[in-house]
Formats: structure tokens, C-alpha cells, sequence
């Protein structure tokens, strides 16, 4: 009986052995095909601000959620810009008629008018001439004694005005007849296109008042709140791009030369070590540098490294910005080799 015992427990020994050296001569095969690296995932940040200051008036998203590119995420109070716009149409509008009216030049009525005052002012002109040439003729036969040089010399005032009076309305029966000079008329569209751009100007200060998600990402940050006056210095929102998104790596010179662009690997959550996320590398640093004080290796921190950046694909955002992870490079084997 004990020999049988003693023959049961050898043999569980030996099978036990034999597992054992299985696991660590597959583990260790496993180990000698990958190439082992250790990092973080890294992604791209954009911060959002508003291109002018205002009051924030609406907030459309929180963190953590997913925005597409054009998405409105936010606005500014407009009732500001809103009257400036319609003062600018306005006085768009008043220039607009001012060069109509140029062009079409002076109504008949305005002609017919201004006919009517130069005939006025003509006839008036003809009554002082004919006052001033009869006090004369008093003053000739009289030798001056019928009336008084004050007399004479406001009769002659009368008539200097009156022909005045006649230059003047025919000057504007003239101007009326010709229309406005080119000057004129280049002048009143240069101030219309003043108007316009004016105009211009605030429509576009009233579309930068909504704050829109420039590509598709996930809100990390929200850094403002309803009612805050902003400023195009203050971030409302901070982004993070799920596309491009990457995992950080430091390899040795020694491991160099074991990989090159465009090689797959494996990224490993220690959380879900039996869930790899796919990528490739798709970026060798040609500079070396220290190993970052945040990357834990097994060789000395003071050790010379490259970076390397593996590239996922990660359409369900299961990798996080920061998070340490490890990464599988496979190694050329034998049946490979030719393609390196």
C-alpha cells in the first residue's frame, strides 16, 4: 500500500515538472517572439474659445460627451450686435438711395421749379435796374437835390443783390440739368461700400458668437458657465481628439533595429490584459533622449532611448489620455524575416 502511495506521488511529481517547464519554455518562447514596451496613451487637445468677449448664454454639452465636427456647443448674448446690425443696415439703405438718386438725376418738377425761381429771380433783377436807372435820371436833372446819395446807393445795393440772386439760381438750374459730378458720384459709393463692409463686419462678430466643435472629438473640460463674461483668451471648452490617438513607447538602440514603421502590435490594458487593442507604429524618433521620469523600465532611467508612437484604432474610446499601458511588438521570425 505505501509503495503504491509513494508510486502515485512520484508520478504526480513528475507530471507536475513536466507542466511546470512546458509553461516556462512556452512563456519564455512567447516572451523571446515580442517585443515588450511600456507607456502612455497620448492624445491630441484642442481648447475652444470664443473669438470675442461677451456673456455666455448657452452650454450644449457636458464632459465626457461626444461631439461631431460643426456641432454647436455654445453662444454668446447678441442683442448688442443685434442693434448695431440694424443701425448698419440702415445707413447701408441711405447710401443705396443717395446713388440712385445721383444716377437718375434731377425729377422734372425739380427742373421746372428751379426754372420758375431763376424767371423770379430775373424779374425781381429787372424791377431794381429799372429803380436804380430812374433815381439816376432824378439825380441828373436835379442836380442831386431830388434825393439823397443814402437813396442812390441803396437802390444800387439792391440791384448787386438781386443779380446775385439771378447767378445763383441759374447756377442751380444748371447743376440740376447736368447732375452730379463724377467725383460726386465715386465719393457716394466709396461711402456705401464703407456701409457695406461695415454691415459686414458685425454679421461676422454675429456668427462667431456660437462656438462650434471643429472636428469630432469628446469633451474633456468644461471651463466656463451660463452667465460668465468670456473673453478670447479664456477657454470654454477643452476637447480631446479620438482620432489620431496614440501610445507613447521608449526603445532602446538594442531593440532598434527589431522594428521599423508600420509594424503591428498589441496594446494591453491592466485592467482587460485579455483584450488587446490593435496598432501600428507609425512614428521612430531619429533623436535619442533620456528615458521620462513617468516611464517605468526595467533598464536604468538614465538610459538613452527613441520614442516610438504606436497608432490605434480605438472607435469605441476604450483608451483613455494618461493611461499606462503595455505594448507588444512581434518580432521577425524566421518565416518573416525576408520581409525586413
Amino acid at each position: 500500500m505505501n509503495k503504491k502511495v509513494i508510486a502515485g506521488v512520484l508520478v504526480i511529481i513528475a507530471v507536475t515538472l513536466i507542466g511546470f517547464w512546458a509553461w516556462k519554455y512556452n512563456d519564455k518562447e512567447q516572451s523571446d517572439s515580442f517585443l515588450t514596451l511600456h507607456g502612455n496613451v497620448d492624445i491630441r487637445q484642442v481648447s475652444l474659445a470664443f473669438e470675442q468677449s461677451g456673456r455666455i448664454q448657452k452650454l450644449m454639452v457636458q464632459e465626457g460627451d461626444k461631439v461631431q465636427a460643426g456641432q454647436l456647443l455654445a453662444t454668446l448674448n447678441t442683442n448688442a450686435l443685434q442693434i448695431q446690425a440694424k443701425q448698419a443696415q440702415a445707413q447701408l439703405k441711405a447710401q443705396q438711395e443717395a446713388i440712385i438718386k445721383q444716377e437718375v438725376g434731377a425729377r422734372p418738377e425739380e427742373t421746372t421749379q428751379a426754372k420758375a425761381q431763376l424767371a423770379s429771380a430775373q424779374a425781381e433783377l429787372d424791377k431794381t435796374d429799372k429803380n436804380l436807372q430812374r433815381l439816376q435820371i432824378l439825380v441828373s436833372s436835379t442836380d442831386g437835390r431830388a434825393i439823397s446819395q443814402q437813396e442812390l446807393d441803396y437802390a444800387k445795393s439792391n440791384q448787386q443783390s438781386a443779380q446775385a440772386v439771378v447767378r445763383e439760381r441759374q447756377a442751380n438750374l444748371e447743376l440740376l440739368i447736368k447732375g452730379a459730378r463724377q467725383e460726386d458720384r465715386e465719393a457716394t459709393k466709396a461711402q456705401y461700400e464703407v456701409a457695406q463692409a461695415n454691415l459686414d463686419l458685425i454679421n461676422y462678430n454675429l456668427t462667431q458668437t456660437e462656438l462650434k466643435s471643429p472636428v469630432k472629438a469628446v469633451v474633456r473640460a468644461r471651463l466656463q458657465e451660463i452667465g460668465d463674461m468670456t473673453t478670447a483668451q479664456k477657454a470654454v471648452y477643452t476637447l480631446a481628439l479620438t482620432d489620431p490617438k496614440w501610445v507613447r513607447v521608449y526603445v532602446n538602440e538594442q531593440d532598434l533595429s527589431s522594428i521599423k514603421m508600420g509594424d503591428t502590435a498589441q496594446v494591453i490594458r491592466d485592467s482587460y490584459p485579455n483584450q488587446p487593442i490593435h496598432g501600428k507604429i507609425g512614428y521612430i524618433s531619429s533623436v535619442a533622449e533620456f528615458t521620462p521620469k513617468t516611464v517605468q523600465t526595467e533598464e536604468i532611467r538614465t538610459t538613452l532611448v527613441y520614442e516610438v508612437r504606436v497608432y490605434v484604432n480605438d472607435p469605441n474610446d476604450q483608451l483613455k489620455m494618461g493611461q499606462p499601458v503595455t505594448v507588444k511588438v512581434p518580432l521577425a521570425s524566421s518565416e518573416n524575416a525576408h520581409d525586413r
